[in-house]
């Protein structure tokens, strides 16, 4: 058997054992130890634990649970709740309504949150009640918020790409930054789409009027998220700090008002940091597996026989990427994002690096997939987030055939990004160290 075909049933095997439910991190570290002891012997181990030390004390990492206990402390504060307040006083009174305020609110928590399952469960809480309240259609206001909670990975700070850059030896701050317009540009796309159904769909959806000075006297409760996304973003734009630098920033910061507020308690520690440890556990876990198969696919050398036989086909770089958005399209319907992102990487980076794929660019457009397949089904994460936190005992085809219209786009601005790069890559240059 060929190494490319050795590959290819390896990658089977470990899909395969995800589907049947067995835990992303022990598929990687069973299929990468097993190949590795299969090639090497057992000498495999020798070089495995000194990779496993290497993942676990690199500094880059340490920026995983800052950015989790982040999330965390803004999520459990009632900061979410005011933003929502904020953002259905401005943006309600736009065709479509509250949707535009899911969307808004979406984007904003996502620059402070860096997860989209947190983003979408938290801001869905929120705004189902009011959007119940006001007769807005359930299809039409659930796939908004499990569209609108995928920005948590795009729109910095976001662990995946903590994890893409680790995995890649990709800067970490420029994957930040290259993010924003990314995020901002499919939040707006998102609105338009909002606009549009509005303009042509049977049901109208009410806008919410708020007079203006309530609209001004509201602004404040902006100040906390805005405050700690400029210091975490403006840190590392400037050059001043590392992204694990100004994670420790923006966790002070939040501590500060939080403090400020009245709210710091022991019991919201408690929670926090029990949350945070659990997370950072499953993920580090999960980087520890992708480092140790990462490293029997390069002793191997399945990587390298990969990529050669990849670019065998005389694929050009446009054409290498419209396959894959439907490679990771068909791959989103059956695996999680995380676990997605962490067993391609080994196997893709490579082949898209061979035809000149600026490693910056990828890391966006591979985070891009993975929003796509939180909202695709059967698997898609946040459908189902969503549908858990409503109350009325409506069908999860509710929310696939609200969220359908958006994965649409995704898929077109995944194009967009392909033809017009710049989009990704402008804003990093500008950025200092």
């Amino acid at each position: 058997m060929s190494t490319v075909a050795v590959g290819i049933v390896g990658f089977l095997a470990m899909v395969g054992l995800m589907l049947v439910g067995m835990p992303i991190a022990a598929v990687m570290l069973l299929l990468g130890l097993a190949g590795g002891v299969m090639a090497y012997g057992f000498a495999f181990f020798s070089s495995s634990a000194s990779v496993a030390w290497g993942v676990m004390s690199e500094y880059t990492l340490t920026a995983i649970p800052l950015f989790v206990m982040l999330g965390e402390l803004l999520l459990r504060s009632g900061i979410a709740d005011r933003m929502y307040t904020v953002f259905a006083a401005w943006l309600g009174r736009l065709p479509g309504g509250l949707l535009h305020t899911n969307i808004g609110c979406c984007a904003l928590f996502a620059a402070t949150s860096g997860s989209s399952v947190a983003t979408a469960a938290t801001i869905g809480t929120v705004a189902l009640p009011s959007l119940r309240k006001n007769g807005y259609p359930m299809p039409d206001s659930l796939g908004s918020l499990a569209a609108g909670g995928t920005l948590g990975i795009m729109i910095p700070p976001s662990i995946n790409f903590i994890i893409y850059g680790s995995m890649t030896n990709t800067s970490v701050g420029k994957l930040f930054i290259a993010g924003i317009i990314p995020g901002l540009a499919l939040a707006g796309c998102f609105m338009l789409w909002i606009t549009l159904r509005h303009r042509f769909a049977k049901e109208k959806m009410v806008p919410v009027h708020v007079p203006l000075a309530e609209r001004i006297r509201l602004l404040r409760y902006l100040v906390e998220p805005l405050l700690v996304f400029g210091l975490v973003m403006g840190t590392l734009y400037s050059g001043i700090a590392t992204a694990t630098e100004s994670a420790a920033l923006g966790l002070v910061t939040a501590f500060i008002l939080i403090a400020l507020q009245g709210r710091l308690t022991l019991s919201l520690l408690e929670t926090c940091f029990l949350s945070s440890a659990r997370t950072t556990g499953m993920i580090l876990l999960i980087v520890l597996g992708a480092f140790i198969l990462n490293l029997a696919l390069s002793l191997t050398g399945i990587g390298e026989a990969l990529t050669k036989w990849v670019t065998g086909f005389g694929l050009e770089r446009v054409q290498l990427l419209l396959a894959l958005i439907l490679f990771y399209l068909v791959l989103g319907m059956f695996m999680d994002t995380l676990s997605m992102m962490v067993a391609t990487i080994p196997l893709v980076f490579p082949v898209v690096s061979s035809v000149g794929v600026d490693p910056i660019w990828f890391g966006v457009f591979i985070v891009l997939m993975c929003e796509l397949g939180l909202i695709t089904p059967p698997v898609g994460m946040n459908l189902f987030v969503v549908q858990g936190i409503r109350t009325d005992g409506g069908p999860v085809a509710d929310v696939i055939r609200g969220a359908l219209p958006y994965a649409a786009i995704m898929m077109l601005f995944a194009v967009l990004i392909i033809l017009f790069p710049a989009i990704v890559t402008w804003l990093p240059t500008y950025m200092r160290g």
